[in-house]
């Protein structure tokens, strides 16, 4: 799919002839060759102007992938509404707030330590073997827990369970089998999927333990697991190259720049403390629903079920809002005073079940609004060329304050009291509305991605350093990166100045054709 090399006067001439183009990465991700005449001229309304419809190949692996993440966590997900008040009740001795806390803080801390090295390894040994041993180690955590007789066996079994940390491995693998211009879209829908999974899980798992109980969760997590591997060997497509992706894979080489950055570490101690709250919250709400209103644990999801809708009508039209009006950093700012206002309303109201169910809806707006708005600025606000080590220095910290949240709260339920853990709460949210405030505003940009010739030569690094100066010179284009060994080019591009898109992307096209 090249031109002639003949025209060796530029050498950016005809090395990216196959940049963005649907026809060739289909070809190219199926293993269907394509009929190749190396002396074909290439017109640029031919094959220059990438679509951003996907390949069927794409959608296969975006919905199977997608299947694996929501199958996983549906199962993690599950016990939450019931398991404070299962533990309780049903183990001895008793156990503590404390124990309780750890069993379902305790899969964060394993799963922060191994996430990042299983998607490192995946480069070493392949996406897939790494992916079936992360699930395998999940299932034999989850029947560890099933099987547990006391609190320290499901402290186990869930300690196991995050030592199957699996997400890295799987984005690389997304990486590998979508292009570059619809590898947003792809991961936008395993986000999807994962907080799907998540609103079914709270509205399913009490029901789940009237017909099965907590150690029917925890096997049926581990069958689910099973069943993810099977997906994984029967449906997701074989990558025809695996490759590192800076906007997918986390790089040890550019953790330092990552750390340093401090609008990002304004992000990462914000999703580590939604998470640590959320998983305090999971400590005491439970047993506040069933002192003050009488209702049995497994009638709990007809509470969950209304908040949660009610939650997402709030949540659409603001991130619609945030992105359409760029006022990002104002939602995003309200979402965390909400955030605030409801960790006060709950440590004021935990004893009055209207206050509780009030409370609930505000957090679950707030919730919603945070975690689906934060991977977007995360994504507009770090380096481009080291996007895929942002996100994984973020899931780390997310999986942290699962750990810290569950362990505090358990801590602070127990020593001190139900309202003390939304103290605690408040005082993080404080603390993230202080930063959140002072942040600077996440730029209207979006990303455009080219993936370059794998038959072409490779760029030298003063070709690449005067391509990238022509792109910058672009109107609209604020941030350029031409990453040769990867042979992938990638663009922020100011929502507000560029005007026609078709227009700028021939002028793209241009430039790298030579």
């Amino acid at each position: 799919m090249s031109t002639p090399k003949n025209h060796s006067s530029n050498q950016t001439q005809d090395l990216f002839a196959g940049i963005a183009v649907d026809a060739a990465k289909s070809a190219e991700l199926t293993s269907e060759a394509l009929p190749s005449n190396p002396n074909a001229s290439i017109t640029l309304n031919s094959i220059d102007l990438p679509t951003d419809k996907m390949t069927p190949v794409e959608m296969r692996a975006t919905v199977s992938l997608a299947a694996i993440y929501g199958l996983r966590m549906f199962g993690m997900f599950s016990i939450l509404p019931i398991f404070a008040i299962y533990a309780s009740n049903n183990f001895l001795p008793k156990p503590n707030g404390l124990q309780i806390g750890l069993a379902l803080g305790a899969y964060g801390l394993t799963q922060a330590l191994f996430q990042l090295p299983f998607g490192m390894a995946s480069d070493k040994f392949g996406r897939k073997p790494m992916i079936y041993l992360g699930l395998a180690i999940f299932a034999i955590g989850s029947m560890v827990a099933a099987l547990a007789m006391n609190i320290e066996g499901v402290i186990l079994g869930r300690a196991i369970q995050g030592a199957g940390a699996v997400s890295a491995a799987v984005t690389a693998l997304l990486a590998d089998l979508t292009r570059d211009e619809n590898r947003t879209k792809a991961m936008a829908t395993i986000g999807g999927t994962i907080g799907m999974a998540f609103a079914v899980s709270l509205v399913i798992g009490p029901l789940l333990n009237q017909w099965i109980g907590v150690p029917g969760i925890f096997a049926m997590t581990a069958l689910l697991s099973l069943a993810a591997i099977a997906v994984m060997k029967f449906v997701v497509p074989e990558p025809l190259h695996s490759h590192y992706h800076s906007d997918a894979s986390a790089a040890p080489a550019k953790l330092k720049d990552v750390l340093k950055n401090k609008q990002l570490l304004r992000l990462n101690y914000g999703i580590f403390a939604l998470h640590a709250a959320q998983m305090a919250m999971f400590v005491v709400v439970p047993f506040a629903l069933v002192k003050s209103s009488g209702m049995h644990e497994n009638q709990h999801w007809m509470i969950y079920l209304p908040v949660l809708i009610a939650s997402f009508v709030f949540m659409v039209p603001a991130i619609i809002y945030a992105e359409k009006k760029a006022k990002m950093k104002q939602v995003f700012v309200g979402a965390i005073a909400t955030m605030f206002i409801a960790q006060l309303m709950f440590s004021a109201s935990i004893q009055l079940f209207w206050g509780i169910v009030l409370s609930l809806t505000m957090y679950f707006i707030a919730f919603n609004v945070l975690e689906a708005s934060l991977p977007s600025i995360i994504s507009k606000i770090a380096p481009a060329a080291a996007k895929g080590t942002a996100i994984g220095v973020y899931n780390t910290s997310q999986s942290l304050g699962v750990f810290v949240g569950g362990a505090l709260g358990g801590y602070l339920s127990h020593k001190v009291g139900f309202a003390s853990v939304f103290i605690f709460c408040s005082v993080m949210m404080l603390l993230w509305l202080i930063l959140a405030y002072s942040m600077q505003a996440p730029p209207a940009v979006k990303t455009k991605m080219y993936g370059l010739d794998e038959d072409a030569p490779e760029l030298t690094t003063d070709v690449a350093e005067t391509l990238k100066d022509k792109l910058l010179a672009l109107t609209g284009v604020i941030e350029a990166v031409v990453l040769p060994q990867e042979r992938t080019v990638i663009l922020k591009i100011d929502k507000s100045q560029h005007g026609d898109e078709t227009q700028l992307q021939t002028q793209v096209h241009q430039l790298l054709r030579g």
